[in-house]
């Protein structure tokens, strides 16, 4: 019996099709169920004007780590790639590749990461701008909302402009923000409270892990609500 070679053109067929081969993304699917204009923001994911009952579509790479999504709201376009913005700004442009201004509602997470698992939270550490959930979209059943409008209820020395500070971005403390002697025994204070009273499933401050952080195996795709 002859033996069988195999042509060169063989192996350059099966890395052409490897280099091809897209690697798994999830998929976001950012709604808005605001009564205005929102505009989206995402690191990954760049910038999206958002009219009332619109959706933005994001297929994001299964490895991606600290990534984040937001709005932005009272913007103003100057120019094709130019947008300012009340809340959320990132360095006055549509397309984000910086994180936005404070005070801003983070929807954060972390795909494939510890444990082999999504990890994902809503952060009210920077502030909020805008009621938010994120959801599995199917699979999974945990995810966390803060559908409470804090800005309607804000203490009076965190209110800014369409948004509510955090203690730590108004104050800048060592005590509000966990840093330093606080970065171990960081206990919540009576303005985390306020934050965490209205939304129980969010990060309130920066040590709000144990009820603030939901797990999804990978292969989850995502639902997240501006105003759920």
């Amino acid at each position: 019996m002859s033996s069988m070679k195999s042509h060169p053109i063989f192996y350059l067929l099966i890395l052409g099709s490897l280099i091809s081969t897209p690697i798994h993304a999830t998929t976001f699917t950012v709604k808005n169920n605001c009564q205005q204009t929102v505009w989206g923001a995402a690191i990954p994911g760049g910038g999206n004007a958002m009219s009332p009952g619109a959706t933005w579509t994001l297929d994001v790479p299964s490895n991606t780590n600290a990534a984040r999504i937001w709005g932005r709201t009272g913007c103003t376009s100057n120019g094709p790639n130019g947008l300012t913005c009340t809340t959320g700004d990132c360095g006055g442009v549509l397309n984000c590749v910086n994180s936005g201004a404070t005070p801003t509602t983070l929807a954060e997470y972390t795909l494939t990461g510890s444990n082999n698992m999504d990890t994902f939270d809503i952060s009210l550490v920077d502030g909020f701008n805008l009621p938010m959930s994120f959801k599995p979209a199917s699979g999974c059943s945990n995810g966390p909302s803060c559908a409470a409008n804090i800005n309607d209820s804000c203490l009076s020395d965190l209110k800014v402009n369409q948004g509510c500070l955090s203690a730590c971005e108004k104050f800048n403390t060592d005590e509000y923000c966990c840093r330093n002697q606080f970065v171990e025994n960081c206990p919540p204070s009576t303005y985390s409270m306020f934050f965490k009273n209205q939304c129980p499933d969010a990060y309130s401050y920066a040590k709000d892990d144990a009820t603030s952080t939901f797990t999804c195996p990978p292969g989850t795709n995502y639902v997240i609500t501006f105003c759920p």
